[in-house]
């Protein structure tokens, strides 16, 4: 490898020229599309005008056709428009790298160059830029220099790669050149890295290696779950993944056909950007919070995730512990299967029924039965009246009289035994003989129960499907989701699925699940693991590792500088030392710096203090929409999956964080941190908080 001196290398020289070519070109070319779509609006008008003046003259097959050809002048038009849209995008960084690959049925090499989008020379019949999407682009994530294949929709191609080299392009300039003959090289991917955290994820184009690579173009896998350590960049290479899959498979999948399932909105706006960066349209987004409300159809006031997770962290209430984690076990879901067959089997009475001196037999109760089992009471029973009454008319030839029909519908009606899906789901814990595991506050379902009560909803009663279109489903920090969750998503979206999380993140240990949970619920799915992590300074991740050890962990060798831990007299000496900290950030070039609290009450008093004080700050609560930059505050559940440039986490005391649950969100906000992270405490430091020996070569 080696970097170049733009003042000497006639190799620079040679690709600075290629680059102002292929911008002027790019250029012309987006000029030509103007004119295109200058000529397309111009038409559209014209037919328009003239539909509008001859309407009276046209018979309806002729208008028929105007409004077609119409139609298909605007989708000419907006096809239009998506490409210059796209190689608008390549202005400022047409590219990112480059390989020479020579097939070998043939005796040269092409230069290849790959960005974030295809673009091909009309006027000089040839592909300047490779879509990183591309089959061919895999050879500049996979393969040193050497032997190399890949497979293009003609079949397998073979041959040598015999350069490769990368560039960083900002606002159309050439900064950095490397040839290299390694795959994805330290220094660009250590450049990315050190680069200041923004309120939007990025994407990773240009520094995907090659593990991730290989997640990103997985076509093949129904069901990909991502086991990522904190600051893998799983979230990103989901997202990735997606993106090639919609380049893929352009015919048959659109965004419109795949659902994010996301923890919150402000990770939902977070991570937003990252598809239209990549050139495909935004995908719809939902928490499991709301997807519950609908399908219950809000009729049930349920405690929401957030809330569930606050109680847990603020309240010693070992009762609620014990509810949650009972709830996220398998038993839990084996026994509410068992209580909803058990339901099922004695809901109605199938014994036999005379009506009108016929007889109507058990057995053929029980079929018409199972057939409306899924209609609301009222309708299941008017449904079955019917239908028995069509057997006993196609039996015994005999109509019903209108007493003997009303007769019929009170009988139904005595042997149906069932109440009300929530005094159903109650009966449950009675039934187990353990009723004190239901216990709802102020009217309110709480969290652990929303799913159970939906899971017996669609045994019992069945479930309508909101997302019926939908072909691929992305599950964002499974670890917060539970077996019975798992088992109601299953159903409702029977489509391909992207999973990702880490378990070493668990907001709450009493109700997390591991990948080797979820496989016993989607069975079929695929684990793959990603162990390295990108985010932190080395410093910031042996510190991490001290809280929370990952022996999978494998950080990337990008040093900063150590985490501190600040001792203070009172919590007034606490607050000055956070002052001081939020003045030499704002003299930095980072973009923002995020102040974690362990609960909301401590998030809310901290923001108000330096309000007071002066300093502007953003409180992130469970309504904000959106990240900012400059100074935040939030809580560690709400900081799982960002990311800032500082991070302080104060009142890091033995009173604060004591506990397993403590040591988990002690570690979540500590690994957000990429470059500083400072800890503050009055008292006696959290026993969790142990800076190591830096000189100390283990992860």
């Amino acid at each position: 490898m080696n970097s170049t001196d733009p003042t000497q290398d006639p190799q620079r020289a040679r690709e600075e020229e290629h680059l102002r070519h292929v911008q002027t070109r790019l250029e012309q070319t987006l000029k030509g599309l103007d004119g295109r779509l200058q000529h397309y609006r111009d038409d559209i008008q014209e037919q328009k005008t003239y539909a509008w003046e001859a309407r009276s003259e046209m018979d309806h097959v002729e208008k028929i056709a105007a409004r077609e050809s119409i139609q298909q002048a605007v989708m000419t038009g907006e096809a239009v428009l998506d490409q210059k849209r796209r190689l608008t995008r390549l202005l400022d960084t047409p590219y990112f790298g480059r390989f020479d690959f020579r097939p070998d049925a043939r005796p040269t090499a092409d230069a290849i160059y790959i960005g974030l989008h295809h673009f091909f020379d009309e006027a000089d019949n040839h592909t300047l830029i490779h879509d990183w999407r591309a089959p061919i682009a895999t050879l500049f994530y996979d393969y040193e220099t050497g032997p190399a294949h890949y497979t293009s929709p003609k079949g397998e191609v073979a041959g040598e790669i015999q350069r490769k080299r990368q560039f960083r392009i900002r606002q159309g300039r050439l900064e950095m050149m490397l040839d290299t003959t390694l795959n994805v090289v330290d220094d660009v991917l250590q450049d990315a890295l050190s680069r200041s955290s923004d309120e939007h994820m990025r994407n990773i184009v240009a520094t995907i290696q090659r593990d991730q690579n290989a997640i990103i173009r997985d076509e093949h896998t129904q069901t990909l779950i991502i086991q990522g350590v904190a600051g893998s960049g799983k979230t990103s290479i989901a997202l990735h993944r997606i993106a090639f899959l919609l380049y893929r498979f352009k015919e048959t999948l659109t965004s419109e056909d795949i659902l994010i399932i996301s923890p919150n909105q402000v990770f939902a706006d977070y991570i937003a950007n990252v598809l239209p960066e990549l050139g495909e349209e935004s995908i719809q987004q939902i928490s499991m919070d709301t997807l519950a409300d609908k399908l219950l159809e809000s009729r049930y006031r349920f405690q929401t995730f957030y809330e569930q997770a606050c109680a847990l962290v603020e309240k010693e209430d070992p009762a609620h512990r014990a509810r949650v984690e009972y709830k996220a076990s398998a038993d839990f879901l084996k026994r509410l299967d068992d209580y909803a067959a058990h339901m099922e089997t004695n809901r109605f009475d199938s014994s036999d029924l005379w009506i009108a001196r016929r007889l109507v037999p058990g057995w053929l109760l029980e079929e018409i039965h199972q057939r409306h089992r899924r209609q609301a009471p009222a309708e299941r029973i008017r449904l079955m009246a019917r239908e028995v009454e069509q057997k006993v008319a196609f039996q015994y030839h005999y109509d019903l009289l209108p007493e003997e029909r009303k007769a019929l519908q009170v009988a139904l009606k005595e042997r149906m035994n069932e109440s009300s899906l929530r005094e159903t789901y109650k009966g449950f814990f009675t039934w187990m003989g353990q009723p004190e595991l239901f216990k709802p506050t102020g009217g309110k379902l709480e969290y652990a129960d929303v799913f159970p009560l939906i899971y017996l909803k669609r045994r019992l009663e069945g479930l309508k499907a909101p997302y019926p279109h939908i072909k691929h489903l992305v599950i964002d920090e499974m670890q917060d989701y539970t077996p019975v969750q798992y088992a109601v998503l299953a159903r409702l979206f029977q489509c391909n699925k992207t999973i990702l999380g880490d378990a070493h993140q668990a907001i709450s240990p009493y109700g997390a699940s591991g990948a080797g949970q979820i496989r016993d619920v989607l069975m079929k799915a695929l684990c793959v693991t990603l162990n390295k992590s990108y985010r932190s300074t080395l410093e910031i991740t042996r510190f991490a590792q001290g809280i929370c050890h990952n022996p999978d962990l494998e950080p990337v060798a990008r040093h900063g500088e150590a985490p501190q831990i600040l001792a203070c007299r009172n919590r007034r000496e606490e607050m000055d030392r956070i002052k001081a900290l939020i003045e030499a950030f704002q003299g930095s070039e980072d973009h923002n710096l995020c102040i974690i609290y362990k609960t909301r009450r401590q998030a809310k008093r901290g923001h108000e203090a330096l309000q007071k004080a002066g300093y502007h700050t953003h409180l992130i609560d469970e309504n904000t929409a959106s990240l900012s930059r400059g100074v935040m505050i939030c809580t560690a559940h709400l900081a799982k999956g960002l990311e800032f440039d500082r991070v302080i986490v104060p009142e890091a005391d033995d009173k604060t964080y004591r506990s397993d649950l403590d040591r988990n969100l002690l570690y979540v906000a500590c690994t957000r941190a990429m470059h500083r992270l400072t800890l503050t405490h009055t008292g006696n430091p959290s026993p969790f908080c142990q800076v190591p020996d830096q000189h100390d070569s283990r992860n």
